[in-house]
């Protein structure tokens, strides 16, 4: 279907801005470029917000919790930015985390995962795994409950968010009860037809030119390819893994993956939801403030997360 005419105006902005692809730039400055982005919108109201540091497997890992107002303790999720392994950070996800905490009332422990190229697979993945392990063994402290724990993530952050759940099942814990996987990238290959179809120039946001710069900054070895814990979509055993919802989006290069992902865990017996948005981008989920179907997105996720908690 045509652009969502929100989609368009924002799309028509970023072109007439002229900002650099993100291949055409260095690490460093495509997180320059995002640090100074204008915010999308006001911050939404949460009741409280702390920024601490855990323990991780290589230092301290800075995490942000969100919490409404409650007494009684909360379900929680551990959220996983999206920008591809090598940008993103704790600010550039802030509005994601504010309106879930509030639509779907439940703690939301926003996680600072390492970042590639400094820090290439596996450290994404495992700083992950440990700060969902942290909110799982400390849920007193933030007012959560352990019993009630999802993982959630956009973009690259999707594919950490159902990583972490293959180590939980593989490692026989934490317990997750859910996840939410907003446009995940989950093979390496890029041959699907959305790749073809979306994946050349910048109007799209994203192109074949940018996510092969992703890729090779977050790849260790060619080997890591065929791992499944840095491509989720080789894995041969999805079953045993929480139920899902996945989110796709029409314009998006990673759109057939992520639906062949969904489509693919649903075979193992995992119970899932697929729902594509039409008319929009990759990364429509973080526009959520001035994009309303951004918005409907956030949304979708906290009634399906209400379900799963039995909240």
């Amino acid at each position: 279907m045509p652009l969502d005419p929100q989609m368009k105006v924002i799309l028509d902005m970023a072109a007439a801005a002229g900002v650099p692809s993100f291949h055409q730039m260095t690490p460093a400055q495509a997180r320059e470029v995002l640090r100074k982005r204008p915010p999308m919108g006001a911050p939404e109201p949460v009741a409280h917000i702390d920024n601490r540091s855990i323990p991780g497997p290589a230092g301290e890992i800075p995490i942000r919790i969100y919490r409404p107002q409650a007494d009684e303790p909360l379900p929680a999720v551990a959220f996983f930015h999206g920008g591809g392994w090598v940008v993103g950070d704790l600010d550039t996800h802030d509005s994601v985390c504010r309106i879930l905490t509030n639509a779907a009332r439940c703690v939301v422990v926003s996680v600072d995962y390492r970042l590639a190229p400094e820090h290439r697979f596996p450290a994404g993945p495992d700083d992950c795994y440990a700060a969902t392990a942290w909110v799982a063994n400390n849920a007193a402290s933030i007012g959560a409950d352990p019993s009630r724990l999802a993982v959630a993530g956009t973009s690259a952050g999707g594919t950490l968010a159902t990583v972490v759940a293959m180590m939980a099942r593989d490692r026989r814990g934490p317990r997750l009860a859910y996840q939410v996987l907003w446009y995940p990238a989950t093979d390496a290959a890029m041959d699907t037809p959305s790749h073809r179809d979306y994946s050349t120039g910048a109007y799209y946001l994203l192109s074949r030119a940018d996510m092969d710069w992703f890729w090779n900054h977050y790849l260790s070895s060619e080997r890591d390819c065929a791992n499944p814990y840095c491509c989720p979509g080789v894995a041969k055993d999805l079953s045993g893994l929480p139920p899902a919802l996945v989110v796709t989006a029409e314009y998006d290069p990673l759109r057939d993956e992520a639906e062949e992902y969904a489509a693919r865990l649903k075979r193992a017996g995992v119970a899932v939801k697929c729902t594509r948005y039409e008319g929009v981008t990759h990364a429509f989920t973080g526009m959520a403030p001035i994009l309303d179907k951004g918005r409907q997105s956030i949304l979708e996720a906290a009634a399906a997360l209400h379900e799963a908690f039995g909240a």
